[in-house]
């Protein structure tokens, strides 16, 4: 039996969530083309006749700029002691931007695989002049060229991990998908529209919260309060006569209703939490886990 934790480390942007969730095949991680999309480590649980992979999805690496940018690269500092294999994610024409990370993973004996993602997106000669680098750079790294959008050797990395993977009994149950709850998922949902929806500042300045998840009969009953940092937000956020935050809960909820393959009816109420990013009390309260 072999079983692992597979972190995926790299910059924002870079594609680790569709990659993830290509790994996985199951919509896991909220996919925007915005930075930051990721804020918490989300598992992917892959089971075989003779494996478990348990992929783990983190935020992009940033300089923190508030707390909740100090608890983001708390997730990545976990993910680097519990790997047991290192995912990096990276795209053709950019660079690593943090070299403690990098540094902390050269130095480790843990395996090591680099995607060069979005390839679709460059040409051949820069793909392979980007390959040579990543392989000087961690000599012992496997090197694969991918688009995870495409599904371009998606099956080549899916099978390089599992080669790569220590003997170890199973993690988690059979049949487990991953261990975060419907509620993380719905309020992830939302405020995936709003990154999707918002610009400047506002996706930056939200946190989503479900306030009440009442599973019925035929339709679910669900309630999500949305934080934002001041009164201007709130204004933006529901729009001329409320027509923002009606497309937001109608989109929001189509989205819902696929992920759990039921009907549901979702409100959406906004409050306001001043500075609620530079407040533990707050994050605390949001799942952010300041010990980890």
């Amino acid at each position: 039996m072999k079983s692992g934790f597979v972190n995926i480390i790299g910059n924002p942007n870079v594609g680790k969530s569709t990659l993830m969730n290509a790994l996985v095949g199951e919509k896991l991680s909220i996919i925007t083309s915005k930075a930051q999309t990721t804020r918490k480590r989300v598992m992917g649980i892959v089971n075989g006749d003779n494996f478990q992979i348990v992929y783990t999805d983190t935020p992009g690496i940033v300089n923190p700029a508030n707390k909740l940018h100090e608890q983001m690269m708390g997730y990545v500092g976990t993910a680097l002691q519990d790997a047991d294999l290192f995912l990096i994610v990276t795209e053709v024409g950019e660079k690593f931007k943090n070299r403690k990370v990098l540094q902390r993973i050269t130095e480790s004996d843990t395996p090591v695989v680099v995607v060069l993602n979005k390839i679709d997106l460059s040409d051949q000669s820069t793909v392979a002049e980007r390959a040579a680098q990543w392989q000087a750079e961690i000599p012992r790294a496997i090197v694969i060229a991918a688009s995870a959008t495409e599904g371009f050797n998606v099956d080549k990395i899916f099978d390089t991990v599992l080669e790569l993977l220590p003997e170890h009994p199973a993690y988690f149950p059979e049949g487990e998908l991953t261990d975060r709850s419907m509620r993380f998922f719905v309020s992830e949902i939302v405020r995936e529209k709003i990154l999707l929806y918002y610009q400047k500042e506002i996706p930056y300045s939200c946190e989503v919260a479900v306030e009440s998840y009442e599973e019925r009969d035929g339709i679910d009953n669900i309630s999500c309060l949305i934080y934002v940092e001041r009164e201007s937000q709130k204004a933006i956020l529901i729009g001329h006569q409320g027509k923002a935050i009606k497309k937001l809960g109608t989109e929001a909820r189509r989205d819902i209703e696929e992920f759990t393959g039921k009907r549901c009816f979702l409100s959406l109420h906004i409050k306001v939490l001043k500075d609620w990013r530079n407040s533990e009390r707050a994050l605390r309260s949001f799942g952010y886990s300041l010990d980890d």
